[in-house]
């Protein structure tokens, strides 16, 4: 049986992947180049918007877990990010448009799979059905996820500025990575002093913001908060934030600035450079003059000015099992950030999961679910048995994960439990190893 996968983003490429990696025919829809959404600009499949960075790499982080399980399960996205890397200290970052054009190649020409272009605004009434439609969902097909799903929730977002890199004032910036970590180029890094970073937020609370429509409730997500809302918050706000100076040490002076705003290569060949952390809905006038207020970018030639974008998710908790099918209709799957996973990397996890159990269902199997002691598994588990009425997108992290049994060392429990998901995936897999394979 045919398996339809309306979306190619990250969920809706890895889902085709994984499912065609099990030898089930796909369908795979994606609107651009017809039609990009608000946000997006590349023609190709798995477009990165908000950040080339998909966050730490370390197992001290539980995004470092789940893209090191995604990789022993065989993930394209992983692979796709390993052949595109780019420095960025102890993060793993892509070239955007290069990891585009990867996964884009390998999916047009998987045997299996056969790409269509063009906007879905129907779901199919017959077959086994992903829907990986992405956090900007279009309205047409939005409105059809909502007749199936009732009431569904969304949120704004907001993407941060690019700059080039020969506008930057190198004399007046420095390069270095926070406590040392990675190559020293990885980061620049605008110092403030106390006055200029004064001076800097009362712009930021003064300056003219895209309005939103009377009838829109806005709601920013915590993990992509306008940097003009988090000054709002308290004027140390900001330097507790993505300004914290801790860490970078100026080599002119020896010191630590008052404030910091760090500078992080967009490409391979760094002719870009994203301001980590400045998301906004400034107006495009007061991005270009008051972000020419941080010194050393005070000639930025902005390459792409920061936007709002509406973010669609469904009330996973109340409607989808935690094998990511609709409980009204099991043929249906959703995957991605529709799903109020929150992040790239999660993403990608979901669509491995959705791939895999949407193949199986197209060939008559049951599905399967990783054990909730992985960083994929307690993500699912989250997803779809959190608290129905508070429910909010959500990166994965090791306050998901099951407790550790016994008496564990504090500064230890996310090695072991890092430790613990890893040989657990590996039992799993092995469990299942005629349908999946754990490398």
């Amino acid at each position: 049986m045919p398996l339809t996968i309306i979306g190619g983003g990250l969920a809706g490429c890895e889902a085709a992947w994984q499912a065609a990696s099990l030898g089930v025919s796909v369908d795979l829809y994606e609107m651009k180049p017809q039609k990009f959404s608000p946000a997006h600009q590349l023609p190709g499949l798995a477009e990165l918007v908000c950040s080339n960075s998909l966050r730490g790499d370390s197992l001290e982080n539980a995004v470092g877990l789940l893209k090191e399980e995604l990789r022993r399960l065989g993930s394209l996205f992983m692979e796709g990010a390993e052949a595109t890397r780019v420095p960025a200290g102890g993060a793993l970052a892509v070239d955007r448009e290069k990891f585009s054009t990867f996964i884009t190649d390998r999916v047009a020409s998987h045997p299996l799979i056969t790409l269509h272009r063009g906007e879905v605004t129907e779901i199919p009434d017959a077959g086994i059905v992903v829907i990986a439609s992405g956090p900007l969902t279009s309205d047409s097909l939005a409105a059809v996820i909502a007749s199936l799903a009732g009431d569904y929730l969304y949120f704004y977002d907001a993407i941060a500025p690019i700059v080039s890199s020969d506008s930057v004032d190198m004399g007046t910036v420095f390069a270095a990575s926070r406590y040392g970590k990675g190559d020293g180029d990885d980061y620049l890094n605008c110092p403030l002093s106390a006055e200029e970073y004064e001076a800097f937020v009362d712009a930021l609370l003064a300056a003219e913001k895209v309005p939103a429509r009377d009838f829109e409730k806005v709601v920013h997500f915590e993990g992509c908060m306008p940097v003009e809302e988090m000054a709002a918050r308290g004027r140390e706000t900001l330097r507790f934030g993505p300004m914290k100076p801790v860490g970078l040490v100026d080599p002119r002076t020896g010191l630590e600035p008052h404030a910091v705003v760090q500078l992080r290569k967009e490409n391979l060949e760094g002719t870009m450079y994203n301001l980590v952390g400045f998301q906004t809905k400034l107006t495009w006038p007061e991005q270009r003059r008051i972000f020419r207020m941080i010194p050393g970018l005070e000639s930025a030639e902005f390459v792409r000015l920061g936007s709002m974008h509406r973010n669609t998710f469904i009330n996973a908790p109340a409607l989808l099992a935690p094998t990511f099918q609709l409980k009204s209709d099991p043929r249906i799957f959703f995957a991605g950030q529709i799903t109020g996973v929150e992040g790239y990397v999660e993403s990608a996890g979901s669509g491995y999961l959705a791939g895999i159990n949407a193949a199986l269902a197209a060939r008559g199997e049951e599905p399967i679910l990783p054990p909730r002691t992985t960083a994929l598994g307690a993500l699912v588990h989250h997803v779809t048995n959190a608290e129905v009425k508070s429910f909010q997108p959500m990166n994965v992290n090791y306050g998901l994960f099951p407790e550790l049994g016994g008496r564990v060392k504090k500064k230890e429990r996310r090695q072991k439990l890092a430790e613990r998901a890893l040989a657990d995936l590996e039992a799993w897999g092995a469990t299942f190893e005629e349908k999946i394979h754990v490398r």
